[in-house]
Order: structure tokens, then C-alpha cells, then sequence
């Protein structure tokens, strides 16, 4: 009797767990931006030392892809916690490419600051044309897209960003 008990209170816990879980899911898809489980949109940018870089050349790896500026207070906060991850991560099966959206600003001054060694990537200001961050429709700063291997966006996180949430979105 007392297994048939353990047995159902465990099946209602795991059974919990998953809506639980499809409903985080389905609110973090409300966010503005790309839908969860949607192909990446691949792009081309420029390195802050010119290279051109595209989302494909990560294929196979899982992307941590960031949309961030130097002004951007909360950019600046979340920026030393990306570091820590990619520092603990950097040799596994990850990237991040962290795009800055305002390229005209010292984007090289603020990545020397925070002592930041992930790709740093550019987005041009256009007058004509769409940015990366508006193909990504990036409405507030930071916005972070979880690519998976496939190039399949996997999560979304439009906050500030602690080392917990990272591991979090990146399935740690």
C-alpha cells in the first residue's frame, strides 16, 4: 500500500513538473522578439578587429546570442557574468556572440573595461535595410537567444542575465 502511495505522489510530482515547465516555456514565448523553437535567422557581422562572422559558422554548437550596447546599464551588469560562464565553458560545445547595437559608440574601450574575450560582434547602423537586431526584432536591451546545434532558437531572456540564469537558459 505504501508503494502504490509513493508511486502516485511521484507521478503527480513529475506531472507537475511538466506543466510547470510548458508554462514558463509558454510565457517566455509572449516576450517580444523571435518565437521559441523557430529557425535563427542566419547573419554576417563584423569582429571589432574586422572578421566577418555568421551565425552558421556555429552550427553544431549551442549559441548563447546577445543583443546589448555600451549605455546599457543592465548590458553592463550582465557582461562580467557572460565573461565567468564562457571562461568556465569556452573549450565545451558553446559559443556566445554578444552584438552590439551601437557601433559607433567605443565598443573596443568597453570591451577592454570588462575584460571581455567572447566574440564581440557589430551591427551597422543602416539607413536602409534591416540590422541584425531588428531581423531578431530586439526591442529592449539586453535581449538574449539561446540558438540550439540546429540553429533552432531554444530560449529567449529579455534581463539582465546572473551566471545562474545562463546556466539555466543553456540547459545546465
Amino acid at each position: 500500500m505504501v508503494k502504490k502511495v509513493i508511486a502516485i505522489v511521484m507521478l503527480v510530482a513529475l506531472g507537475t513538473v511538466a506543466i510547470v515547465q510548458a508554462i514558463e516555456k509558454e510565457q517566455m514565448d509572449r516576450m517580444p522578439g523571435l518565437k521559441i523553437g523557430t529557425e535563427a535567422p542566419d547573419f554576417t557581422l563584423k569582429t571589432l578587429d574586422g572578421k566577418e562572422v555568421s551565425l552558421s559558422d556555429y552550427r553544431g554548437k549551442k549559441v548563447l546570442l546577445n543583443f546589448w550596447a555600451t549605455w546599457c546599464d543592465p548590458c553592463k551588469a550582465e557582461m562580467p557574468e557572460m565573461q565567468k560562464y564562457y571562461d568556465e565553458h569556452k573549450s565545451e560545445n558553446i559559443e556566445i556572440l554578444a552584438v552590439n547595437i551601437d557601433p559607433l559608440n567605443n565598443v573596443k574601450g568597453f570591451v577592454k573595461e570588462y575584460g571581455l574575450t567572447f566574440p564581440i560582434l557589430l551591427d551597422p547602423i543602416k539607413t536602409n535595410g534591416d540590422t541584425v537586431n531588428e531581423i531578431y526584432q530586439t526591442l529592449v536591451i539586453p535581449t538574449t537567444y539561446i540558438v540550439d546545434e540546429n540553429g533552432t532558437i531554444e530560449a529567449k531572456y529579455t534581463s539582465t542575465m546572473t551566471l545562474d540564469v545562463i546556466e539555466e537558459l543553456m540547459g545546465e
